[in-house]
C-alpha cells in the first residue's frame, strides 16, 4: 500500500478548457476555464482574467494553455491599449476555483478597471482594457490544518524551481505583447505582483533582468531613467533573503539622484507583523548558512555621501523586507481613515488621489511623505528622492500577518502605485494630462 500524507494536494491542472467564458459569476460558470471575460455592467466597465499554470518543476502544465491565453490577449492588444496585471500567488494557494487569492484578485481588477475608466475620461484619453493574469503553481501541497504549516521550507524550494522554470518565458512573452501593442501611443502597461513565495518566484525569474536594465541606464544622475521589467514589479511579503537583493539595492543607492520623470520600477512591501518572513525565515536560514563564510561590506549612503558597513551574514539570514539597511520607506495607516471608508470611495475620488500621488512622487525627496487613501508613504532620510526601487516596511495595522494582504487600504495603495507607474514617461505630457484631469474632476 502506498504511503499518503493526510490532506495531500495532488499535482493537477485545474484550467483545462481554453475557450473564453463570459460571466459575472465565474465561480459557477468558469470553473475549468483559463480565459474569463467579466462583462461590463453598472458596477464595472468589465475586464479580462486569464490563468496560466506551472508544475512543481516550474514547467508549463500545457503550452497550449499559455498559447491560448497570449493569443486572446494579443487580439485585445490589436484593437485597444491594455493595462495587464500578473499575480503570482504564494504559499498555501493554487489556481483552483474557490481559492481566496483568486477571488480577491478579481475584486482588485474590477476596482482597477473602474478607476482606469474614470481617470482616462478625466484625462481625455481612451480607457485601457484591464487584463489580469493569474499565475498558478502548487503553493498548497498539503491541506491538513497542522501539516500545511510544516511545508514552508519545501514550498520555498519549489518556488525557486518555479522561478527558474517557465515563469521567465511567460512574463517575457507578455512583455513582448505590451511593447508590440499598437492601438495607442505607448499606453499599454504590464505590472507583475508576487506574494509570499510568489514574490520569490518573481524575483528568481526577474532579478538579474532588473539589475541589467538598471545598469544599462548608467549611474549618472543626468543619465536616462532607470527601466525595469514591464512597467512595475511588486513583491508583497516576499520570502527570499536580502543578500539576493544586495547588488540591485547597492547599485540603485549609488546613483545619488533621479530625474522628475523617473517612475517607480520595483516595490517590495513587507509587514512588520509578518512572522513567517520575520521569525521562521531567519530561524531556518540561521541553520542552513551555519558553515558559510561572510564578511562586512561597505555600502554607499546617497544622502551623506559616506560608506557604511553592512553585515553579509545578517543579509543572508533575514528576508529582504526585514533588513533595515535596504529599507527605503515606511507605509503607515492614515489617521481617521478606516478600511471601510477607503472601500466606499467613488471612482472620481480615486482619480483625485491618484493624481495627488503622481504629483507627490515627482516631488519626492529624502524624508518626504506621499498620501494615499488610508495610508501614508514616507521615504527614509537616507534614501534618494525618486529612487524607483522601493523597499517598504508596512504598518501591521495594514497587513496584520503573512497572508492578510487584502485590506482595502493596501489594495488601494497598490492600485494607485500601478496607475502612477503607468503614467506617460514624458514629463510634459504627464503634466498636461494631470492638468486636464484636475479640471475635469
Amino acid at each position: 500500500m502506498a504511503f499518503r500524507v493526510p490532506g495531500f494536494t495532488p499535482l493537477v491542472q485545474y484550467r483545462t478548457d481554453y475557450d473564453p467564458c463570459v460571466s459575472a459569476d465565474p465561480r459557477r460558470d468558469c470553473v475549468h476555464r483559463a480565459i474569463q471575460e467579466w462583462p461590463a455592467g453598472a458596477a464595472t466597465p468589465g475586464f479580462l482574467l486569464t490563468l496560466v499554470e506551472l508544475d512543481d518543476q516550474g514547467q508549463l502544465f500545457d503550452r497550449g494553455q499559455l498559447d491560448a491565453v497570449l493569443a486572446h490577449i494579443g487580439r485585445v492588444a490589436a484593437t485597444q491599449d491594455f493595462l495587464a496585471v500578473v499575480f503570482v500567488h504564494g504559499w498555501k494557494h493554487n489556481a483552483k476555483e474557490g481559492d481566496d487569492n483568486l477571488d480577491h484578485f478579481r475584486n482588485v481588477l474590477a476596482r482597477l478597471a473602474a478607476t482606469e475608466q474614470a481617470l482616462s475620461a478625466a484625462q481625455g484619453v481612451a480607457a485601457r482594457k484591464v487584463v489580469g493574469v493569474f499565475l498558478g503553481w502548487r503553493g498548497l501541497s498539503v491541506s491538513a490544518p497542522v501539516a500545511v504549516e510544516l511545508t514552508f521550507w519545501d514550498r520555498k524550494n519549489t518556488a525557486q524551481k518555479v522561478g527558474h522554470g517557465g515563469v521567465t518565458e511567460v512574463l517575457s512573452r507578455l512583455e513582448v505583447l505590451r511593447r508590440a501593442s499598437t492601438a495607442g501611443k505607448d499606453r499599454s502597461r504590464l505590472v507583475i505582483v508576487g506574494h509570499s513565495f510568489g514574490g520569490a518566484v518573481v524575483y528568481t525569474a526577474l532579478g538579474q533582468i532588473l539589475e541589467s536594465r538598471f545598469l544599462a541606464a548608467g549611474a549618472a544622475a543626468a543619465g536616462p531613467d532607470a527601466q525595469g521589467f514591464g512597467d512595475l514589479v511588486v513583491l508583497v511579503n516576499p520570502a527570499f533573503e536580502a543578500l539576493l537583493y544586495s547588488s540591485l539595492s547597492d547599485a540603485s543607492t549609488a546613483r545619488r539622484a533621479y530625474a522628475r520623470s523617473q517612475l517607480p520600477v520595483l516595490a517590495i512591501l513587507t509587514s512588520a507583523k509578518d512572522t513567517a518572513t520575520g521569525f521562521w525565515f531567519p530561524a531556518g536560514r540561521w541553520f542552513s548558512t551555519w558553515f558559510e563564510q561572510h564578511r562586512n561590506q561597505l555600502r554607499f549612503n546617497p544622502v551623506t555621501g559616506k560608506r557604511e558597513p553592512v553585515s553579509e551574514r545578517a543579509a543572508d539570514i533575514r528576508a529582504v523586507g526585514h533588513f533595515d539597511p535596504y529599507r527605503t520607506h515606511e507605509l503607515r495607516a492614515a489617521a481617521n481613515t478606516s478600511a471601510a471608508q477607503v472601500e466606499e470611495r467613488t471612482p472620481a475620488q480615486r482619480v483625485r488621489s491618484v493624481l495627488g500621488a503622481g504629483a507627490g512622487w515627482e516631488d519626492d525627496a529624502p524624508g518626504s511623505r506621499i498620501g494615499f487613501p488610508g495610508s501614508v508613504l514616507e521615504r527614509t532620510a537616507n534614501s534618494a528622492g525618486r529612487n524607483p526601487y522601493l523597499n517598504i516596511r508596512v504598518d501591521g495595522a495594514l497587513i496584520p500577518s503573512h497572508d492578510a494582504i487584502w485590506d482595502p487600504r493596501i489594495e488601494s495603495f497598490l492600485g494607485h502605485l500601478i496607475l502612477v507607474s503607468g503614467q506617460s514617461r514624458d514629463l510634459g505630457e504627464r503634466g498636461e494630462q494631470r492638468r486636464r484631469a484636475l479640471q475635469a474632476s
